[in-house]
């Protein structure tokens, strides 16, 4: 469920649900919405992120339950966002500029500036230092379509374009990244590694955003989408490797080569012998570096994957148990059913009676007995 500590507008809703989304109409006040009854999209890839180990991982990233905002300010103007999640906000500067305050700190982003904030963190956006601000909930919108909305707000000063795009992490593998995340990366366009591109897509954005031509809205969701995959790319290019975690072993040649298999291919029937002789290494040396960078053994994760995606499924999809079961690499429905009632705590015919929707991840802990009586499918 998204959770805000903001108290929106009595009537209106900021949780997940199966609800018709409110109709297309003229400015009202709102809370976000998000959780839209869609299923999980898979964020377009660039041709060369299937190359590497970290492009393996990063086409694989899911982000559900969207909503867009293109934002038209005047100075002075401010926005207060209150916690909201368990979602991933992303701010990107089209025209002019503004301040962000968060943690404490603040910001300058001018045009063709992005900041991803990835752990629902409090955060303000203002036209100047010190300007006073207004909470989101607050203030009026036009509701454009059922994922994209319009904001016209200020003073009547100077002009700034925001697009503004506000995304959960449902999926197991989106939420281990996001996890790892520090609160706030940044990317401005001028420090764009790849010639041209990121400036491109933000051209792209603010055209869209001015005309929003028929199939301009779909076109901005996936520009925002596109986006956070470059500001991703950035950081892990630039920032200093972790120790241990599942990006440090995402980054590892050999364990990050058997992740990305398992990854994709839940339904193989893997062994520990075939797992190491994929990374190039003995059964014991794969199996103890492997454990030391993920913390936990290579058929034991395996497990945890499998039943990860299985919950996905249940709630995302109206496939049958069965064919879910076999997806994910149990040969028996009674095999798979035991093993996700010992990790969830409830049977996968129960997580779909009881709630059809997309949940927010986790879903919930499992089991405190679940990790050491975790097995490989069978």
């Amino acid at each position: 469920m998204v959770k805000t500590t903001a108290d929106p507008p009595s009537g209106l809703r900021a949780s997940v649900g199966g609800h018709a989304a409110p109709p297309v109409g003229p400015a009202t006040p709102r809370a976000v919405e998000l959780g839209l009854p869609t299923p999980p999209r898979s964020v377009p890839r660039g041709p060369d992120e299937a190359s590497g180990t970290l492009g393996g991982g990063l086409h694989l990233l899911r982000f559900t339950g969207a909503l867009y905002c293109h934002a038209d300010l005047t100075a002075p103007w401010g926005v207060a966002f209150p916690r909201i999640e368990p979602c991933v906000m992303l701010p990107v500067v089209l025209s002019g500029r503004c301040v962000l305050e968060l943690g404490g700190e603040r910001h300058t982003l001018e045009a063709g500036s992005a900041a991803l904030i990835t752990h629902s963190t409090p955060h303000r956006l203002l036209s100047s230092p010190g300007a006073p601000s207004s909470g989101l909930f607050d203030i009026p919108v036009e509701r454009v379509g059922e994922t994209y909305e319009r904001m016209r707000f200020g003073g009547g000063g100077e002009r700034t374009q925001i697009a503004y795009a506000a995304m959960t992490a449902d999926d197991p593998l989106t939420a281990r990244l996001v996890a790892e995340l520090p609160d706030l990366i940044r990317v401005d366009s001028w420090d764009d590694g790849e010639p041209g591109a990121f400036a491109t897509v933000l051209r792209l954005l603010a055209h869209e955003a001015r005309t929003l031509e028929p199939g301009g809205e779909a076109v901005m969701t996936r520009l925002a989408d596109v986006l956070v995959i470059q500001v991703l790319r950035r950081w892990l290019d630039t920032a200093d490797e972790a120790g241990t975690g599942w990006l440090a072993a995402l980054r590892d040649p050999q364990v990050g080569r058997v992740l990305g298999s398992v990854h994709a291919q839940p339904d193989h029937d893997w062994s520990l012998v075939e797992l190491a002789r994929l990374a190039g290494m003995s059964r014991s040396a794969f199996a103890e570096r492997f454990t030391a960078l993920l913390g936990e053994p290579p058929m034991r994760y395996l497990t945890t994957w499998r039943l990860e995606q299985a919950y996905v499924a249940l709630t995302t999809g109206a496939d049958p148990v069965a064919a879910i079961s076999r997806r994910v690499g149990y040969g028996s429905e009674a095999a798979f059913g035991r093993a996700f009632k010992r990790r969830y705590g409830i049977s996968p015919g129960a997580v779909r009676r009881r709630d059809s929707q997309p949940q927010s991840w986790p879903p919930g802990e499992p089991p405190s007995e679940s990790h050491s009586e975790a097995t490989a499918a069978t």
